[in-house]
């Protein structure tokens, strides 16, 4: 038991502190994605050490401040992703529905082909804008029951997993479709008008992760963020409208470089003080994480934030309701 103790901890402390290492290859910076995993793992360690190990003092209470010291550490990466901290963007019981925007960001794999699913959920929700990610001919044509609803419309659709479709029931104005960075990688950005006559600038994103399929490193990922986050923030604040943010940002919330693209934009998270709200895996309970994000400056309020039932991909939809104050 000493021997399997011992391998376990070094295992999982070495996964712990791994992404501290100066260095954005795919195999370090993947460890940032499983916080919730890793932590659970630390404690089941620590309830085995506590519990069964007896025979050397000595090396018990080593290993137990071993574990907790990594579970401390874990712990302060995901803690702003629970109730237990003060949320981070106001609730709003009484939003005015002119002054209100209703998003769904919907990865759908590619290859998945139940676009019944989502049409209904969107039949059933009826945001103002829907953001599809993955979307290539074959979807664009099995969304087009949408048109009628939905005039005003941005496609870019691809067949290497990053196309990209916005669909509006608000007018839709400055549109731009980039590849900021990648090409074949594409970003959209507009103005939306509410009912109420009032602007939002959105910027619709989907950065490729790092991971051995993809991108080997991070750089391009996080180059894509942190140049958006220093373009929100170099804006004129007498003139700049209000922001949404929202996508597959192939980054889970608590990692360094989606903290750094709030600290430097200025956004909001309204997850922090309600929950993770993992979109990713939609099939593998165990292996959850945050991935799709709505981030928005502090002109908002939340009226709804809902992870809504899988439609036959990877990635469950995400619903976000915000009103301007």
């Amino acid at each position: 038991m000493f021997t399997t103790l011992i391998i376990s901890t070094s295992f999982l402390v070495l996964l712990t502190f791994l992404p501290l290492f100066p260095s954005d290859h795919w195999t370090i910076r993947v460890w940032e994605f499983p916080r919730l995993q890793i932590a659970v793992l630390l404690i089941i360690n620590l309830l085995v050490i506590g519990g069964f190990y007896h025979q050397n003092l000595s090396y018990m209470a080593g290993m137990l401040v071993t574990n907790f010291v990594a579970l401390a550490y874990q712990i302060r990466w995901i803690l702003p992703y629970t109730p237990i901290v003060q949320p981070m963007v106001p609730m709003n019981d009484s939003a005015d529905p002119k002054r209100s925007i209703k998003i769904i960001n919907s990865n759908v794999l590619m290859t998945n082909h139940d676009a019944p699913k989502l049409l209904k959920l969107v039949d059933q929700e009826k945001p103002h804008i829907l953001v599809t990610l993955e979307t290539n001919q074959w979807w664009q044509d099995a969304l087009s029951p949408l048109h009628d609803d939905y005039p005003y419309r941005v496609n870019f659709p691809l067949e290497n997993l990053y196309g990209m479709h916005v669909f509006s029931r608000l007018p839709l104005s400055d549109i731009k479709t980039a590849e900021r960075v990648e090409k074949g990688v594409p970003s959209v950005h507009c103005i939306a008008t509410l009912e109420s006559g009032e602007k939002i600038r959105c910027h619709f994103v989907h950065p490729a992760p790092p991971s051995p399929t993809e991108n080997e490193e991070a750089t391009e990922r996080d180059r894509e963020l942190l140049g958006l986050a220093k373009e929100i923030a170099s804006a004129d604040s007498e003139t700049a409208l209000p922001i949404i943010v929202s996508g597959d940002l192939n980054d889970v919330a608590w990692s360094p470089t989606t903290q750094a693209f709030l600290r430097i934009s200025g956004m909001c998270d309204p997850r922090i003080g309600r929950g993770a709200f993992n979109t990713f895996h939609a099939q593998h309970v165990l292996a959850r994480w945050p991935l799709d994000h709505v981030f928005h400056s502090e002109d908002f309020e939340l009226v709804n934030l809902s992870r809504l039932p899988e439609i036959g991909s990877d990635h469950f939809p995400l619903l976000t309701e915000l009103c301007l104050k």
